[in-house]
């Protein structure tokens, strides 16, 4: 069967109209694909076996936010959470950590956990601003802030902690970049010009100067391990990591964690 010239050009028309509108696609929609504020990623939903303070932190919106006060004299723990679900996803882990000799603050940004707006990444690193602004008005200092990120939230820590000197910084699952991300997940589009949210953390991490734990499982299948590691050897003195040969992206809580982090918290000043 013999293709005309027209077919041809035809086809070939219709396939790049077709790539262009899948590219407005992502763009317009790339924030609900980056953001699930609704999406339950965890197994169960635990109930807390510590008593906690609900309150809230001005942003440019109210956040919701549960607080912890175990001891005056501990450093407090400020919890970024990653891009999905909601505060009462992350009791498992808040359980855990309210073991070890630590207060802790965990926010819920702009679009979670019922707070009004719609996530960005300014306005996310506006949101984690106003919570370390929260903890100051409270007289707890930077240097008795441990700043924690989960998955995406490593970024919005990173950021944060670039500007500042903290008691220490703990990345859980940390990722590159976004950029980094989106060309493993769509490798035939042009992220450099799409991309509107970047978390350009492999660039930040070398401005830290606290002590840094990097967590993260060999096995992720979301955030590949290898930029965990990457952000490790960028990362500056003090550093120490984590790393686990079967975990995936959520890391197993568990007491060989927790003595991990007791140990890094220990060695702080």
């Amino acid at each position: 069967m013999k293709i005309n010239k027209m077919t041809i050009w035809y086809i070939f028309l219709s396939l790049i109209l077709a790539y262009f509108l899948i590219l407005t696609i992502i763009y317009f929609s790339q924030r609900s694909l980056m953001y699930h504020p609704s999406t339950n990623n965890f197994l169960d939903e635990n109930k807390l076996n510590h008593k906690i303070e609900k309150i809230r932190i001005s942003s440019d919106n109210e956040l919701k936010a549960w607080y912890f006060k175990k001891n005056e004299n501990f450093k407090t723990l400020l919890f970024f959470h990653g891009n999905a679900g909601s505060l009462e996803n992350r009791i498992y882990k808040l359980n855990y950590l309210s073991k070890l000799k630590l207060n802790y603050i965990i926010v819920a940004y702009r679009g979670f956990s019922g707070n009004k707006g719609n996530p960005t990444e300014e306005g996310l690193y506006k949101d984690a601003r106003a919570a370390k602004y929260w903890l100051n008005l409270n007289n707890i200092s930077d240097q008795n802030i441990i700043i924690y990120g989960e998955s995406l939230g490593t970024a919005v820590a990173i950021d944060l902690a670039k500007d500042h000197k903290f008691g220490g910084i703990i990345l859980e699952s940390p990722f590159t970049s976004m950029l980094e991300l989106s060309r493993k997940y769509y490798p035939w589009a042009p992220s450099k010009l799409l991309l509107k949210d970047k978390y350009e953390t492999d660039k930040k991490i070398k401005k830290i100067f606290s002590p840094i734990l990097i967590l993260h499982g060999k096995k992720d299948k979301i955030v590949p391990f290898e930029m965990g590691e990457e952000l490790f050897k960028k990362a500056n003195n003090p550093k120490y990591n984590y790393f686990i040969e079967n975990d995936g992206h959520m890391i197993e809580f568990n007491e060989d964690l927790i003595n991990s982090i007791s140990g890094f918290i220990s060695s702080l000043k």
